[in-house]
């Protein structure tokens, strides 16, 4: 990246914009939101309070093509072994086409359409011939988090024979202890979701539920009736107990934290039927249609994913706030960290050589009304320069006169902040004053159901891809995390044998105080 004409281009650009308040940019330009926006049907995307001019984003456009972001975007939708150290695609947009699926994709989305209707109308039956009404999600990382966070926001939107579904991901079992209290074995269906059939927090947390349904049911099979596996492994699924019936497939072509759409998105589809699942989909191939076939001047994952490089390589930002103004995108920004930070938090180029230059930003976020309350206090008057992404609606829950009532407080809200964070105030009492001069963008969509969820969360996604083509990094594996696995099973086996050879002082002396403690109790 940084040999490209278009990166010195940017350097010398930075150096002249770095000191001019982002206010002045606004009173230099009384329009300038018309040439700082971007539209889509149901969505709208506001960057004009973005340290930009055009000329930033003429350079940004002829770096995307220095680095052949088009021929990239090309690869992704055609299927491409694009995850190069682990010899794979990355084709989750082959996921969100119903029009057209994939033939393995139809079948499983046939299948796991029975399952869901046989939920719904209560045919599915537990051990007692009592129909399934709870289910337990138990997944971690990609497996949890976006179906968590779908469920969640989407939750007005049940379809009105769902079940309840309870998501367990929390290997030190407490959070399943917690659910099992309430739940009855009898009525309990537990989904199993783990890409490779092997993470030991999923394994283990699942192996504590069957031996909790042990206890009532009359049998092995009896208890492997209330499980259903998703995986891509339909091997190790039936190895530990699934039943062929019960098994879930999806392909090692999805990466874990793009797998929502996949039967990964199982809960989802409980939670809202086929039909809100499938307009999930429909939201998120609008946005795949409009970042593969519009130019990238009007493209908004592009643009998005352009200014994020701006900020983060050109005026040196290191941090990223995700501010949605909607209480049910309560778990938005935990999704978003892993979909960002596990996928562009990387070291390495694709070509082996090490960066040189900043990746990833640190992400965050919280919903805006809380967090105004919470951490706005160092975006406002902190030493540190963040970005921040606003996310808001124009509808509210409902067209009822205390609804706009509350929805126009919430816009409102949204709007005075991020034109607060832009502006500031000058005060000559060092304690109330404001410097402003925080970028952000907004994000307005039309309201917020599966469809425009969909999009939302597409967006992200492409704009994820369009930075790692810019930073010359493999978005799609995760190799970060594997030592941190191999090392728990290392000092496992230390704790089983009560051991603490050729660990470091201080994990093993962290040991010997639990063992203390362990055996004066």
């Amino acid at each position: 990246m940084i040999h490209t004409q278009a990166y010195a281009a940017l350097t010398s650009l930075s150096e002249s914009l770095k000191p001019i308040h982002l206010k002045t940019l606004f009173e230099n330009d009384s329009d300038r939101f018309t040439q700082c926006h971007l539209q889509m049907e149901g969505l709208l995307f506001d960057f004009s309070k973005q340290k930009v001019t055009q000329a930033v984003i003429d350079r940004l456009l002829e770096l995307a093509n220095e680095q052949q972001l088009k021929a990239w975007i090309e690869k992704l939708f055609n299927g491409n072994k694009i995850n190069h150290t682990e010899s794979r695609a990355a084709w989750h947009t082959a996921l969100r086409d119903i029009e057209n699926p994939r033939p393995e994709v139809a079948q499983q989305w046939h299948k796991m359409e029975s399952l869901v209707n046989r939920v719904h109308q209560k045919q599915l039956r537990g051990y007692s011939g009592k129909p399934i009404v709870n289910i337990v999600n138990i997944g971690v990382g990609g497996s949890d988090l976006g179906p968590l966070m779908m469920t969640h926001a989407l939750d007005k939107d049940k379809h009105p024979y769902a079940p309840d579904i309870h998501f367990v991901s929390t290997l030190d079992a407490r959070q399943l202890h917690k659910v099992l209290d309430r739940l009855d074995p009898a009525t309990t269906l537990f989904v199993v979701a783990s890409k490779s059939f092997t993470t030991i927090d999923t394994l283990s947390l699942a192996e504590t539920a069957k031996e909790w349904l042990q206890e009532y049911a009359p049998s092995h099979q009896a208890v492997m009736n209330h499980f259903i596996g998703i995986s891509t492994d339909a091997q190790k699924m039936s190895d530990w107990g699934i039943l062929p019936d019960y098994q879930l497939l999806f392909w090692d072509w999805v990466g874990g934290r793009f797998s929502l759409w996949s039967t990964i998105g199982f809960s989802i589809a409980l939670k809202l039927g086929m039909q809100g699942y499938n307009e999930m989909l429909t939201g998120a191939h609008a946005m795949d249609q409009h970042f593969k076939n519009t130019p990238f001047e009007q493209n908004i994952p592009v643009l998005l994913g352009l200014i994020g490089v701006w900020n983060t390589n050109f005026l040196k930002l290191s941090a990223q706030a995700i501010l949605p103004y909607d209480s049910r995108l309560k778990y938005f920004a935990s999704y978003l960290e892993q979909l960002e930070m596990e996928s562009n938090g990387k070291h390495t180029r694709r070509d082996g050589t090490p960066v040189t230059y900043r990746t990833c930003p640190i992400l965050w976020g919280e919903v805006g009304p809380n967090a105004q309350h919470a951490f706005y206090q160092l975006l406002h008057q902190g030493t540190e320069r963040v970005m921040s992404d606003f996310i808001l609606f124009k509808k509210g829950i409902s067209d009822s006169k205390r609804a706009i009532f509350h929805q126009n407080l919430n816009i409102a809200n949204c709007l005075a902040q991020s034109r607060a964070m832009m502006i500031g105030e000058d005060n000559q009492n060092l304690h109330k004053h404001y410097p402003g001069d925080q970028v952000s963008n907004t994000l307005l969509l039309e309201q917020l159901d599966a469809h425009h969820l969909g999009m939302l969360v597409a967006l992200y996604e492409h704009k994820v891809f369009v930075q790692s083509v810019i930073w010359e990094i493999n978005a799609f594996d995760q190799w970060g995390v594997e030592l941190g696995k191999k090392l728990a099973l290392d000092i496992l086996n230390h704790i089983e044998n009560q051991s603490t050879d050729h660990l470091d002082s201080s994990t093993a002396n962290i040991l010997k105080h639990i063992w203390e403690q362990r055996n004066e109790n």
